[in-house]
């Protein structure tokens, strides 16, 4: 931490010029991030950036939004529902989120199934490539 403070202008361009140093999101086809968005896009996060959103009680309208696209992702991946009936699920903000929880509902899935075949439950076995993605 500085010893002293320095205007909100010359901290902005401080780490502005730093990411200039990163490499461009236009040209990683790598890994799974976005590389590139329609402008509505980036309009639509820059007026939502300032939200909770695990407050649901204070943003409804997007805890409905939210759901909304939960059900078009488990009707696109053929999640078994009634027509009525909606999907349990969970927004995350990157791919490594995304696959832990699915890791996670995956065991729970194995889990269930084993406790009522009457079989052990507590030592799953997950078979990954060696080049998953692990926290060390």
């Amino acid at each position: 931490m500085p010893e002293n403070s320095i205007p909100k202008e010359a901290a902005y361009q401080v780490i502005h010029d730093e990411l200039l140093l990163d490499f461009k999101p236009k040209l990683n086809l790598a890994s799974f991030v976005t590389t590139l968005m329609e402008p509505e896009c980036d309009k639509l996060i820059m007026e939502s950036i300032n939200k909770n959103y695990v407050d649901m009680d204070e943003y409804p309208v997007t805890t409905e939004l939210h759901n909304r696209c939960v059900n078009m992702i488990a009707r696109l991946f053929h999640t078994p529902l009634g027509e009525s009936e909606d999907a349990i699920g969970v927004g995350t903000v990157g791919s490594s989120e995304a696959i832990m929880l699915a890791g996670l509902a995956f065991k729970r899935k194995w889990q269930n199934k084993r406790k009522a075949e009457g079989k052990p439950c507590d030592k799953p076995n997950i078979v990954t490539g060696a080049n998953v993605q692990r926290n060390s």
